[in-house]
């Protein structure tokens, strides 16, 4: 599919919207209120308004909605929501984000990623911030293409916001409670109201056990129970009316087991004649993996000599956002404290063998603060204005097991590094209602940034080799970077907006901390840039059917990608995170929802991109990548139908929601095997029972995968004598239990 055909789609949309719209007061004047669309009010922009009147590609996914899908981390967002993708690093707890082909894909924790995630207004720095639980969320707003004018960080892929339910003054409390399939159980609660006069609270706490679905192929052993508890909580005071600060903490512990990975093809051991000794075959079943610790790596790791790959993660952290109403303006004060602390224990080689097992020991702390004032009056012209400075340290260390390895020698080695990172941007945006129909907008941020990278050095501690480069290897990188947008929105009917805009992002510059064996391997690699053009149209056709749509073009300059350079000194190639002088992508999305009778809701969604490469030369390699395809999904479509009937003193609920996930091949510009991952389809249900008249209570009978699909997550290597890859988890049912009031 062409972008022309995409644009034609649009367009042709587009018309018939406005066309409809002029005569939606007649069409509606038959709809009822419990078919009629409601509205859904974002902050995307940093106040509050209709998400149909911002001219952004924007999609919405509520609370509520997180529970029907099963999404109880960001990695089950890509199952809801057009043109996101968000993979596992080796099964990891790192998960790596991708919005319209643009991510960054790294299984070290030291890289930012293009797409910029946030919870209530607090940017986290890094991705592995992102692995915690979902619970308590009263939105999750995904914007795509650069943003930057009005977020703390700049990005060139987009943004995810992670919107929390706030204290209220009535008392109000609830729980929800999960049992599934491998006796997992997930469960939630809140309780929030008003603590003295001008000061509310809520605290909600989170947990989810069990669903060891996986097991080992030698021994039998389980594999995959989840053990994770978090809490947040949240203090408001208004000690006058134009004041109102909210104090929230949060806390998180993680100690589940890993998703084990899984051999696409045999995995062989040859003796020194090079006589094949060993042969597992590829598995063909999604239940089964393969590890096995070494007690020397045991030893040196500090893991108790019975542990299965897993994670002992941390994130706890405090932030005060202070709102003041100055009449005019709103000034608003953001500062936040976060610390992580991963213990992370893989087997990449997914055998009993110690060919690529690793350990991960990582503690990141990060302080931001960010300061902004945003206009409040009702007239044409709007504004906001701001700055943002963020501090972060990470120290990592990350053991490899090698011991078994018939490539790289045997032995078990550890790589070091700190790494330290400071920025400050400026940003601002004005928007003017030149009339009644047209609205302008221009935007424009400077970031001025630094990343040292300290000490980073990959020696043998069993047996003992100090270092393979001859010392520590020290880098550093500072950048000042320009963007901005430029954004015509215009309303031909109540109800349709048409936007186009020209807007530009840059992710920042950064290292490949990788197992480091030459001194080429540590130099930076440099910033990327992003030039989107985007046409879009939003349109409540009717007062029970909306369609939005949008279609760009993004020029891209030094796309971040990893590659191999050419190392001088030993005469070989290496792996390293390499910069593409050009490159482009395209395509668009389609988003729809329907109503067309009381009780029955539609909703649809299609995305799709293709890139390219543009450049002759794309690293030391000296091959030709010039019109080669990127490595990117095209096509991602999802929606969800909903009907409700009242039976006597109940309503009766029936859902499902499904999602197309396209073929996509991953590291051919490595020079490695293709790993493709066939396209697939996932389907969901749910039936759910609550009384007519909408009270407290909802008993929920729901199916996961219901048509047990069996796929790939990811496909990847470490070692080219271990291909795997990470399953996707099979049919699942369970009950769903909740209560409120």
């Amino acid at each position: 599919m062409s972008l022309r055909i995409v644009v034609s789609a649009v367009g042709a949309g587009a018309l018939l919207m406005s066309s409809v719209g002029q005569g939606a007061a007649t069409a509606d004047a038959s709809a009822t209120d419990a078919s009629s669309l409601g509205e859904v009010v974002v902050t995307a922009q940093r106040r509050q308004e209709s998400a149909q009147d911002v001219g952004i590609a924007l999609s919405v996914l509520p609370g509520d909605a997180l529970a029907a899908k099963g999404i109880t981390s960001v990695l089950g967002l890509q199952n809801a929501l057009p043109s996101l993708q968000v993979e596992p690093a080796f099964g990891s707890s790192q998960p790596q984000f991708r919005i319209r082909g643009v991510g960054f894909l790294d299984y070290t924790s030291n890289n930012a990623s293009p797409i910029g995630v946030s919870v209530d207004d607090v940017a986290f720095a890094l991705p592995i911030q992102t692995s915690g639980e979902l619970f308590d969320i009263d939105r999750v707003e995904v914007l795509r293409g650069p943003q930057g004018t009005l977020y703390g960080r700049n990005t060139t892929g987009g943004q995810i916001n992670f919107i929390t339910n706030r204290p209220t003054d009535e008392t109000h409390a609830g729980f929800t409670a999960e049992y599934g399939s491998f006796n997992a159980v997930n469960a939630e609660g809140y309780v929030s109201g008003t603590i003295a006069e001008g000061l509310t609270g809520r605290l909600s706490l989170a947990t989810e056990q069990g669903g060891d679905w996986q097991r080992n192929r030698e021994t039998g052993q389980r594999l995959g129970n989840r053990d994770k508890i978090a809490g947040r909580g949240q203090l408001e005071w208004k000690p006058v009316e134009a004041v109102d600060l909210l104090l929230e903490f949060h806390l998180a512990k993680d100690k589940s087991d890993e998703t084990g990975l899984q051999l696409i093809k045999p995995y062989t051991r040859t003796n020194a004649a090079g006589v094949v000794t060993t042969t597992i075959p590829a598995d063909t079943s999604p239940y089964v993996t393969g590890w096995s610790l070494n007690p020397a790596f045991a030893a040196v790791t500090g893991l108790d000599a019975g542990s299965k790959p897993g994670v002992d993660n941390s994130n706890n952290g405090v932030d005060l956002a202070a709102n003041i109403d100055l009449g005019v303006a709103k000034l608003t004060s953001i500062t936040a404290y976060d610390k992580m602390i991963r213990r992370e224990y893989s087997d990449w080689d997914a055998t009993q063998y110690y060919d690529s097992d690793e350990y991960f020991r990582s503690d990141l702390d990060v302080f931001s603060q960010e300061v902004r004032i945003a206009s409040t009056g009702t007239g044409p012209l709007g504004w906001v204005g701001g700055v943002f400075y963020s501090d972060q340290d990470l120290d990592e260390k990350f053991y490899s097991d090698f011991s078994d390895s018939q490539l790289i020698g045997g032995g078990i080695a550890l790589t070091s590094y700190e790494q330290k990172a400071n920025s400050f941007g400026e940003f601002g945006q004005v928007n003017y209602q030149f009339n009644s129909t047209l609205k302008g907008t221009l935007g424009v941020r400077e970031d001025h940034e630094t990343r040292e990278l300290i000490n980073l050095n990959t020696g043998f501690v069993v047996p003992s080799i100090p270092s393979f480069t001859g010392g520590a290897l020290n880098r550093s990188i500072t950048s000042n970077l320009p963007s901005g947008k430029v954004e015509l929105d215009y309303t031909p009917v109540e109800g349709t907006l048409v936007y186009g805009s020209i807007s530009r992002g840059v992710k920042s510059g950064g290292f490949t901390a990788h197992n480091t064996t030459t001194a080429p391997s540590a130099d930076p690699f440099e910033p990327e840039k992003l030039t989107a053009y985007e046409v879009g149209v939003k349109s409540d056709v009717t007062r029970t059917l909306r369609v939005n749509g949008s279609v760009f073009y993004y020029n891209y300059r030094d796309q971040q990608i990893l590659g191999k350079v050419l190392d001088a000194v030993s005469n070989s190639y290496i792996g390293r995170f390499v910069n593409v002088p050009r490159s482009r992508l395209s395509g668009g999305e389609l988003e729809a929802e329907w109503h067309p009778v009381s009780g029955l809701s539609i909703s649809q969604y299609a995305g799709f991109v293709e890139g390219y490469y543009e450049s002759t030369l794309l690293d030391s390699s000296n091959v030709n990548y010039d019109g080669r395809p990127e490595s990117i999904p095209k096509w991602s479509y999802g929606g969800d139908v909903s009907y409700g009937l009242n039976v006597g003193a109940f309503k009766v609920t029936a859902e499902s929601n499904y999602s197309f996930h396209d073929t996509y091949s991953q590291f051919y510009l490595l020079g490695s095997n293709d790993y493709t991952i066939p396209k697939y389809w996932l389907t969901n249900a749910n039936l759910s029972l609550s009384p007519a008249s909408g009270g407290p209570w909802t008993a929920t009978i729901w199916g996961r995968n219901i048509f047990d699909k069996q796929y790939d997550v990811t496909r990847n290597f470490f070692l080219p004598t271990a291909e795997i890859a990470q399953a996707g988890m099979p049919a699942t049912f369970g009950i769903r239990v909740s209560y409120k009031y």
